[in-house]
């Protein structure tokens, strides 16, 4: 089938999935966990015929990496999809309820979009993720992952329909795009996709932007960054900065650029050096950085680049003041981090620093939706839009009004034979 037909089946499908109970949803949530363990070893198969094909390739280190599906992939990917098992169901929720008259109630009610279109990096574990926040929300999804993760994204959707469908989903929820040209062709279906969620270069994503009128959702760059304060703790200062940028590189909430506050560099930057080189980080830095530690120049260029690699930018800053204004300008609204002891400043930072997370004493890695306790994310928005941040469940939720009447006529109200009381109410529809 073509991609057309796809989206109609998808478009077709979401409305009996929005209505689809929390049982038979977490059930099929329940069915998809048990089957990906069961059938581990042929995806696991599938995994390395394209790891393989993307060392012959030479696939960019960062990429290989994200390729990668092993037991540790599968164990994450299991643990988000029992964390959202145990979450409430988002669908269905009454915001809130108005009485517009005695025998008029105006509810505000939560409902899934619809039909979601994603176009992700080489992640095969961000396919379950985003399959699985769908169904849990209730949407359909339009899935199109990497060409270098075919293989591999190939035998998880074929487990996910089959677990999904066999527990009560209806059958078309979800959909495996594997067509260069699919990706062209989704930006035209705004008559049955209706949200757009690209994940990749800047570039990319606001090529989707350009060309297409379905909304979009999301983030390019994660250019993000840790402020050392001259009111740091060392150790602490040492450790997350370590942990934000080597715990797992190839990602968009790892720290590319550090920012140290004139005061305390002497004392800190030697430190830090001595153990981002047991982890072989390289290492760049301003002109004064330089001064005191054996680094290689930074340039203007290094403070917008997102590395996704063993790679460090520094710059020695003179006041909060100038880390706020470096991470406002250069900065990628993803997520950037304060180390003080100071409260006063870590508030003036959290306030002041416009990234979608912002962080005190904690490494940039924690922005994530599992992390978060939203089971997983679609990705990572920096839109100011409803969505903000990881989104889990509730990005992927929207709302309708439900009006209640008996026999109601707004000419009773234009020719003051009755008013509204317009009055908040605690009831459920």
């Amino acid at each position: 089938m073509n991609i057309m037909e796809l989206a109609k089946i998808a478009k077709k499908t979401s409305i009996n999935l929005a209505a689809c109970d929390t049982a038979t949803k977490n059930n099929a949530l329940k069915a998809i966990a048990e089957a990906l363990e069961k059938r581990k070893v042929e995806i696991f198969d599938a995994n390395k015929k394209d790891i393989e094909a993307g060392e012959k390739s030479n696939l960019a280190l960062p990429l290989l990496k994200r390729l990668k599906f092993d037991d540790n992939k599968l164990n994450e990917v299991i643990a988000g999809i029992n964390s959202l098992i145990s979450l409430p169901d988002p669908v269905g929720e009454t915001l809130w309820c108005k009485q517009l008259d005695e025998d008029l109630e105006l509810y505000k009610v939560s409902c899934p979009i619809g039909v979601i279109g994603v176009i992700f990096e080489s992640r095969p574990d961000a396919l379950v993720q985003i399959s699985s926040l769908c169904l849990k929300s209730g949407n359909a999804a339009l899935l199109k992952g990497g060409s270098e993760a075919l293989n591999t994204n190939k035998i998880l959707t074929e487990i996910i329909v089959e677990a999904s469908t066999n527990a009560g989903i209806p059958s078309g929820w979800v959909h495996l795009l594997e067509s260069r040209d699919d990706v062209n062709g989704m930006l035209k279906l705004d008559k049955y996709i209706d949200l757009l969620i690209p994940r990749g270069s800047n570039e990319f994503v606001q090529y989707i932007m350009n060309n297409s009128t379905i909304p979009v959702m999301g983030h390019a760059d994660g250019i993000c960054h840790c402020y050392v304060d001259s009111d740091a703790d060392i150790k602490m200062a040492v450790d997350i900065v370590t942990d934000s940028k080597t715990q797992y590189v190839s990602v968009c909430n790892a720290t590319e650029t550090l920012l140290v506050h004139k005061d305390i560099a002497k004392e800190y930057l030697p430190l830090l050096k001595k153990e981002l080189d047991k982890k072989n980080v390289s290492l760049l830095g301003c002109t004064e950085t330089t001064k005191i530690i054996d680094v290689d120049l930074a340039t203007e260029e290094d403070w917008k680049t997102e590395y996704l690699d063993y790679k460090l930018s520094i710059k020695i800053v003179n006041s909060l003041e100038d880390a706020i204004e470096h991470i406002n300008t250069y900065g990628s609204g993803h997520t950037d981090a304060i180390i003080t002891k100071n409260e006063s400043k870590a508030k003036i930072f959290m306030d002041l620093v416009d990234s979608g997370n912002v962080f005190w004493n904690c490494s940039t890695r924690f922005s994530d939706g599992f992390r978060y306790g939203f089971g997983a994310e679609v990705g990572i928005s920096t839109n100011k839009i409803h969505a903000r941040g990881p989104v889990g469940l509730d990005g992927l939720l929207i709302y309708k009004y439900k009006l209640i009447g008996h026999g109601n006529i707004v000419s009773d109200y234009s020719n003051n034979i009755k008013t509204f009381k317009h009055k908040m109410i605690d009831k459920e529809f």
